[in-house]
């Protein structure tokens, strides 16, 4: 899975990413500081079931905080799109290239209205983000058709449904759903926009309206919040200041928290900075925003589930005695046998039957597993 971080210059994804992954990324108040894609590991959050066992968790990837399990995410940061990117204008073509594999995207918008369609600063209030919203979807349909134009001059001497679907492989749409869009459109001569709305469904957008506590965005996050679905208030500057001063061991945060906790002295500018995002984010909006959207784009958009894979189905541990070291991001359908595989090819070819650690009940290689489910995989020889 990989999660794409999109908008246009200055609008703060580079400042998501930094406090989503923890990296220190390039940022600058002009256009395109980011040119090179940033890359790096974030994490969704979701309860850990050690907590059901009252024995601490020994994860091999990812970390555990005051029983919230953090699992890794792949996420990208390219550089900002500007309008015309998709006839080159910018870094557009750069951009929409390494959105290929993306599985869902974030929007990270100014909802402040404090910067242009290019991204230049501007005085907070002067440009409305919905503009931005709209902005991005039509560049995006604009480069979908571009595709499905080209695809179309390549196959339609001789049409065949089976041959069309290979060309959008390399978006990460297989073609089953392109089938399926042939199915229901027939083949997109002067159908291209038709077919580019249905492609972009499956790359689903949330909105992330960042910089929140500056005026007027408060206001016009209500505002998005009425237009579209799945928009979050977020603060990418909050997020990141927590998160280092977390790390510092100055308070006590856990990331996706409405609140923290001092543990540590720090001097008064600490303190001061620390109290305005408590007034200014936290309070008004519960969060940064930032874990918020993460967890919407993984399992509320895609549907993920997390599993947690053990050998001994009584202690939830691993061979070694650990305590559920493992937890497996899953697709919505993801059986046990899809489990097994996950773990290793050879144990998916070998596998019996597996367990529910938590009813110690045997089901089948057809079992849909839920969240958090617990299970052992039985293998024969």
């Amino acid at each position: 899975m990989l999660i794409g971080i999109v908008g246009k210059p200055s609008s703060g994804k580079t400042t998501f990413f930094n406090a989503a992954t923890e990296q220190s990324a390039k940022t600058a108040p002009y256009p395109f500081t980011t040119i090179e894609p940033n890359v790096g590991v974030t994490w969704v959050r979701t309860k850990c079931p050690h907590t059901e066992i009252g024995k601490e968790c020994q994860p091999n990837h990812g970390f555990c905080l005051e029983g919230n399990r953090f699992v890794p995410v792949e996420i990208i940061d390219v550089a900002g799109l500007v309008p015309g990117a998709h006839e080159g204008k910018g870094l557009g073509n750069r951009f929409l290239d390494e959105l290929r594999r993306a599985d869902v995207l974030i929007h990270v918008v100014d909802a402040s209205g404090g910067t242009d369609a290019e991204g230049n600063p501007i005085r907070p209030g002067e440009r409305d983000p919905s503009e931005d919203v709209e902005f991005l979807r039509e560049e995006l349909l604009a480069w979908f058709e571009e595709i499905v134009r080209k695809a179309w001059e390549k196959v339609k001497k001789k049409p065949d449904k089976g041959e069309i679907t290979g060309y959008f492989t390399g978006l990460g749409i297989g073609p089953a759903k392109v089938e399926r869009i042939v199915d229901r459109l027939g083949y997109p001569e002067g159908k291209e926009r038709e077919w580019a709305e249905e492609l972009l469904k499956f790359k689903p957008i949330i909105i992330a309206a960042n910089k929140v506590d500056v005026d007027p965005a408060p206001d016009n996050v209500k505002e998005l919040q009425r237009k579209y679905s799945n928009v979050v208030p977020t603060s990418g500057v909050a997020e990141y200041t927590l998160r280092k001063a977390a790390r510092g061991g100055y308070i006590r945060y856990v990331p996706g928290d409405g609140s923290f906790e001092e543990v540590r002295e720090m001097s008064p500018r600490q303190r001061e900075g620390l109290e305005y995002i408590k007034e200014r984010v936290l309070e008004p909006f519960g969060s940064t925003g930032v874990q918020q959207v993460l967890n919407r784009a993984v399992f509320d958009v895609l549907g993920y589930k997390v599993v947690y894979p053990v050998e001994d189905e009584n202690r939830w541990t691993d061979g070694k005695g650990n305590v559920l070291p493992d937890a497996y991001l899953l697709p919505p359908d993801a059986t046990a046998l899809d489990l097994a595989y996950r773990i290793h090819t050879e144990v998916g070819e070998r596998f019996v039957a597996a367990v529910d650690a938590r009813t110690k009940r045997r089901i089948g290689k057809d079992h849909v597993l839920e969240n958090g489910d617990v299970v052992k995989i039985v293998t024969g020889r």
